[in-house]
């Protein structure tokens, strides 16, 4: 069902890889309800060649854009700029571990590829708003989003030096987010359930948190159509106020201490 909350709102979305992204949902959920927008990914994601169909399927145009290259991000937004003129909303949906990939333990991680994880999955985030940001080209009561994890305040193993990138990105989502509050732009993370996306899948032993995370979730473990859902509510003009918080998109995974569910298949009396 179409609300109409984005009609003609303008904005660009990182990150779309595959129908399994959240960057995926978000584009069809934020075409559903009326607003235009440019996809962007790195270029190695675009010879994957699928975002073309969710360009076909919502009318937008992909531009290739390395987030980690000040160069490639001006290029960007000045497209955007030229096809919109200011726009309304950034989704930042990128994140990629190599000591994940690689199964390299945090005791024992690799530095160069810690470097490059960070760029990639946290300092982008600063990147891409610093170029909007000295472009001055989002307009007042915009509204930008990037995803995260819980991981980034409690402890999950095998989870790596992605918690220690997320953590980094909200700590510049709300410092960023005092800067952009005087223009009237608000800045936000959505911290979303685990989901089997192509990043999420990787995290070993994955399959097995997701079940946990649904038994210690009272509403369940949100899906990625939901958590687009919640991401076009912030978009919106209905979250004017909405700035510098981290938001838990999780089934109330956040605020429990534990679950009967949890607490049954632990009770061998």
């Amino acid at each position: 069902m179409s609300y109409g909350l984005l009609k003609g709102k303008k904005g660009i979305i990182f990150g779309a890889l595959n129908e399994q992204s959240i960057a995926w949902k978000v584009a069809e959920r934020c075409h559903e309800e009326g607003a235009e927008f440019i996809l962007s990914n790195a270029p190695i994601a675009l010879r994957m060649g699928e975002l073309n169909a969710l360009a076909e399927k919502t009318g937008s145009e992909v531009i290739g854009a390395d987030a980690t290259s000040i160069e490639d991000l001006e290029k960007l937004f000045d497209a955007a700029v030229a096809k919109f003129g200011k726009i309304d909303f950034i989704l930042h949906s990128i994140g990629m571990s190599i000591n994940v990939r690689k199964g390299k333990h945090y005791t024992e991680m690799n530095y160069d590829w810690l470097e490059k994880g960070w760029d990639i999955s946290a300092v982008s985030f600063h990147k891409v708003m610093r170029v909007a940001y000295e472009k001055d080209c989002m307009n007042e009561w915009g509204s930008i989003l990037a995803l995260t994890y819980i991981a980034a305040q409690r402890t999950f193993p095998d989870y790596n030096d992605m918690s220690d990138n997320k953590a980094y990105l909200e700590s510049i989502a709300r410092t960023f987010g005092n800067y952009w509050g005087q223009r009237k732009v608000r800045v936000n993370t959505v911290s979303q359930s685990p989901t089997p996306t192509t990043a999420g899948s990787g995290v070993k032993g994955f399959g097995g948190f997701m079940g946990y995370a649904e038994d210690m979730s009272p509403l369940g473990n949100a899906t990625a159509l939901e958590c687009a859902d919640y991401c076009v509510t912030l978009f919106s003009d209905l979250t004017k106020k909405v700035t510098m918080q981290n938001l838990f998109h999780d089934g109330g995974f956040s605020s429990s201490g534990v679950t009967q569910k949890v607490i049954s298949k632990y009770d061998v009396e």
